[in-house]
């Protein structure tokens, strides 16, 4: 009878220690889960941060740009929609956008593709000729009654990338 006791006392000994050295082992397999998804969490709130960040720079979120508008008795989306316009009606050009200081490539002008007004002075924009494209910084001025004036200040051509 002291044999069983024995045993059982080992048996039940051995199948705690099994016991413990499981659990631990599944305990530290979900903090490593855990930790996971955290990281997950902070590079998906940190995403968040930087596409509410995306529009810091532009005239729908900037309360000075808007407030120069409306000191000058004009409505910024109003400016917002004839800037545009204008600034694609230069892409009318035989010899391509004049906001643009390149020449025509194989006879392909470089138009505006697309732009971004940031504020109530300063407009970026996207060009390409087909191969070729940059970015454009442009100072405008708006009067009403009278087409937008443009100033290009400054220009970023992206070399043609090469064929394999």
């Amino acid at each position: 009878m002291k044999n069983v006791i024995l045993y059982a006392l080992i048996f039940s000994l051995l199948f705690n220690i099994f016991q413990y050295v499981n659990s631990t082992k599944i305990l530290d397999a979900k903090d490593k889960e855990v930790l996971k998804v955290k990281d997950h969490l902070k590079i998906s709130r940190d995403s968040v941060a930087s596409l509410a960040n995306a529009n810091y720079f532009s005239l729908e979120s900037d309360e000075d740009a808007q407030e120069y508008f409306y000191s000058n008795n004009l409505d910024y989306k109003k400016v917002a929609v004839k800037v545009k316009e204008d600034l694609l009606t230069l892409n009318e050009n035989k010899k391509g956008n004049p906001l643009v200081p390149y020449e025509p490539i194989d006879g392909i002008p470089f138009l505006i593709n697309t732009s971004k007004i940031l504020n109530h002075r300063w407009i970026i924009a996207e060009f390409s000729c087909g191969d070729l494209w940059g970015q454009v910084l442009i100072k405008y001025f708006v009067s009403e009654g009278k087409p937008t004036d443009f100033e290009t200040v400054e220009t970023v051509l992206y070399e043609r990338q090469k064929q394999e």
